[in-house]
């Protein structure tokens, strides 16, 4: 006797579309806020600049037949590099460091705020920061006995979700920005200690067709 199926429901369809638009939300926030913030620096410095520049130094540049300043291809594009380096000392010192960490704090706990900052933060910290995740290559078995994926150890251990013995390990999707997360045990996965992380990333991106050390 069959077992009769579920019965397929516009409210189940409409809870697809919103876990969907929630996690297509997760992966593109940290991207388009960034590259907001870079864009909307970049625009603002590009358009004070030529004023400042044309003030100190006004033989350094001239007007056009309507008036307007010109500008320097690339001048603010090196200033916005130039700001964000120094930032990035600043907040390294000390004193600075003690303030940036208070306002960290403060953002990770206003609701509403917290969701998108603590996204942004750890994506980007994730690959570039001082808690660097995509830094450890690995081989893990999570298919089939003798199938594989190229993945990336992002916890030693999954102690939260009480499994000392397990690690938590990250596997991209080829072509794609997208990536699935697998507790596993630590047998079942292999080290990579002769594959730099940019090697290991690029291929499994690439779906193969990079060459490891090209």
């Amino acid at each position: 006797m069959k077992r009769p199926q579920p019965r397929v429901t516009i409210r189940f369809y409409l809870k697809k579309l919103l876990q969907f638009f929630f996690q297509g939300l997760i992966v593109l926030a940290p991207i388009g806020i960034t590259l907001w913030v870079v864009l909307g620096l970049f625009n603002f410095v590009d358009g004070i600049l030529p004023n400042i520049v044309y003030t100190l130094a006004p033989e350094l540049l001239t007007r056009d037949a309507g008036g307007n300043i010109s500008k320097i291809p690339g001048l603010g594009f090196v200033v916005v590099i130039v700001l964000v380096l120094f930032v990035g000392w600043v907040s390294s010192l000390f004193v600075v460091g003690r303030l940036v960490t208070l306002l960290d704090t403060v953002l990770e706990k206003t609701p509403g705020i917290k969701f998108i900052y603590s996204s942004v933060k750890d994506f980007l910290e994730a690959f570039a920061g001082n808690k660097k995740k995509f830094d450890k290559p690995v081989l893990v078995n999570v298919d089939a006995p003798d199938v594989w994926r190229i993945g990336f150890i992002t916890q030693q251990n999954a102690h939260e979700f009480g499994m000392q013995e397990h690690v938590t390990v990250y596997v991209p999707h080829s072509y794609a920005i997208s990536g699935i997360t697998y507790i596993v045990p630590r047998e079942r996965i292999r080290l990579l200690p002769h594959v730099s992380a940019a090697d290991a990333m690029k291929y499994t991106v690439s779906g193969g067709v990079t060459d490891v050390h090209e």
